[in-house]
């Protein structure tokens, strides 16, 4: 979701070639993605960026490490990702002046128009975002727990990821305040980011 969202604003003449680069970035590999549009490299790039300064930044790292500590070893980056996106959808007010539902729906329509542009792999994987709205259920403990137990029935047996839920409910203030301190700091480089590639 954090990666949808922070696609730049929606009135920018790019915007729609962002947000599919940005979308479809983990499953286009090493240069393959010279062979898109300018715009949805553009898209890529930040992407990646987004991922590098979120792996490496030492709020993060805080909360993978608490994630280490409860048990959920190499997928606590992943889990921290998906804890980031729950917050985000919680405050959703707070970051963009459209409600959850209606940032959801505008983007699934943009995504779907999009979709034969994309590769084979994430062709499959949009349609089952969108109807089972996993953006929308992000928001609350059912809606991520199910998304964290679909992210564990593709990882190494016995990942952990399915039970993740519980340490998030356990620890929730210390993982939000991670979030609140760490989101607007992302906001900021993909501002400068996004300003640098025009």
């Amino acid at each position: 979701m954090a990666h949808l969202l922070l696609s730049g604003p929606r009135a920018a003449p790019a915007y729609s070639d962002v947000l599919l680069g940005n979308f479809i970035a983990d499953s286009v590999p090493g240069r393959q993605f010279e062979s898109y549009a300018s715009a949805v490299q553009t898209g890529i790039r930040l992407h990646r960026t987004i991922d590098a300064y979120t792996d490496q930044h030492p709020i993060v790292r805080r909360s993978t490490h608490r994630l280490r500590e409860a048990g959920h070893g190499k997928y606590a980056g992943v889990i921290s990702d998906m804890f980031l996106d729950h917050f985000l959808a919680r405050n959703f007010p707070a970051f963009s002046p459209e409600t959850l539902l209606a940032f959801t729906q505008r983007v699934y329509a943009l995504l779907t128009a999009r979709q034969a542009e994309m590769p084979l792999r994430v062709q499959h994987f949009l349609p089952h975002l969108t109807q089972h709205n996993w953006l929308l259920h992000y928001a609350d403990f059912d809606g991520i727990a199910s998304a964290l137990s679909g992210l564990s029935r593709r990882a190494t047996p016995g990942s952990g990821m399915e039970t993740a839920v519980t340490e998030l409910q356990k620890n929730y203030g210390a993982y939000e305040a991670d979030f609140r301190e760490f989101f607007p700091q992302l906001e900021q480089l993909v501002r400068e980011e996004l300003q640098s590639e025009t």
